[in-house]
């Protein structure tokens, strides 16, 4: 795998990612037809890549992030 995709985040951090991207999911789903709920799949998909590998695309980009 890239060293880019290694995990940089605890169990904490993964934790709050899924949860956020089902609550992004959620949204979503209850903005059907506003034309706001494609945005809210992809980034609660995204959120929840991050929660599934353990990886956090702003610590890869050398962000500190307090989770």
């Amino acid at each position: 795998m890239n060293p880019f995709f290694y995990r940089n985040i605890g169990i904490r951090g993964r934790v709050v990612r899924g949860l956020g991207g089902l609550v992004l999911l959620l949204g979503a789903y209850l903005c059907h037809g506003a034309g706001l709920s494609g945005t809210l799949t992809g980034a609660g998909m995204f959120m929840l890549f991050e929660a599934l590998i353990g990886w956090c695309v702003l610590r890869a980009c050398r962000i500190k992030t307090p989770l």
